[in-house]
């Protein structure tokens, strides 16, 4: 089985690794943090797997594609696009205003949805060019979106944009290319206990475990389930919630302390 993860150097793409390394398997690991890629591709080798890390940046089009044409091989079984990164608002400015810095909306879109598309058309292509399995597919793909996709929170506004886009793009797509024999997975979760939150200066209501994340996006993966969500009760309040007046919704949420200038890093 060769399977394909991205942002693999840490969070939920080390996780489903680790969860995937036996023997047998190959792993076509990517992550532009060489030396966290580099601890995940020895330990999934140490588990008897056959890994492969890729040093690259997921915003080099060209470069992913390269990539992905090599590590396909002659099959790619899997592949789960978890390259993304977070954050918040910056302090308030001395006039007041509270706002995102445009470097860092370009980022979050660059890297979590044109990053994510640099994945994800090389790996249809790939998959498109094979035979039908047993389960009368060609290979499943797998995207992290967010629970923040579904609601416009005025603390992490281009993290919202970038993920709501993500998920209705892989969901829309999901039944012609399922027709094609390749399934989609959105995944639409809480906060996960991983790095890239542990700096949030805030209490995360619905936080679970990278372990229990994994299980659960690898379970909806293999049940062609075109959207894992968790923790349900807090998927279903934002979805609530956005169905609000945003004046009324924005009035909540300007509250929250994750929507606080600083409460998340700002990178």
């Amino acid at each position: 089985m060769n399977i394909l993860i991205t942002g693999a150097a840490s969070g939920i793409g080390r996780g489903l690794a680790l969860k995937l390394a036996r023997p047998g398997v190959s792993l076509q690991l990517c992550d532009h943090v060489a030396d966290g890629l580099m601890k995940t591709a020895r330990r999934c080798d140490e588990q008897g797997a056959h890994a492969v890390p890729t040093v690259l940046d997921a915003r080099d089009r060209q470069g992913m594609a390269d990539w992905i044409a090599t590590a396909a091989g002659e099959r790619l079984d899997m592949a789960f696009l978890c390259a993304g990164i977070t954050g918040g608002l910056p302090p308030e400015a001395e006039d007041g205003l509270v706002l995102e810095r445009e470097e860092r909306v370009r980022e979050m879109l660059d890297t979590n949805l044109t990053g994510t598309l640099n994945t994800f058309f090389p790996v249809v292509n790939a998959m498109r060019q094979q035979k039908r399995n047993d389960e009368n597919l060609r290979g499943r793909i797998c995207v992290m979106a967010s629970v923040a996709g579904f609601v416009c929170y005025p603390g992490t506004p281009s993290y919202s944009a970038s993920k709501a886009a993500l998920d209705r793009f892989i969901v829309a797509n999901a039944s012609r290319l399922g027709n094609s024999g390749i399934s989609l997975t959105s995944v639409c979760c809480g906060f996960v206990d991983t790095a890239m939150v542990k700096q949030n200066r805030f209490a995360m209501p619905g936080l679970v475990s990278t372990e229990e994340a994994v299980s659960r996006i690898l379970r909806g993966t293999l049940r062609q389930t075109r959207r894992v969500i968790f923790p349900a009760w807090l998927v279903l309040g934002s979805r609530l919630m956005d169905l609000l007046p945003p004046r009324l919704a924005d009035w909540y949420y300007v509250t929250q302390p994750s929507a606080q200038p600083a409460g998340m890093p700002d990178f």
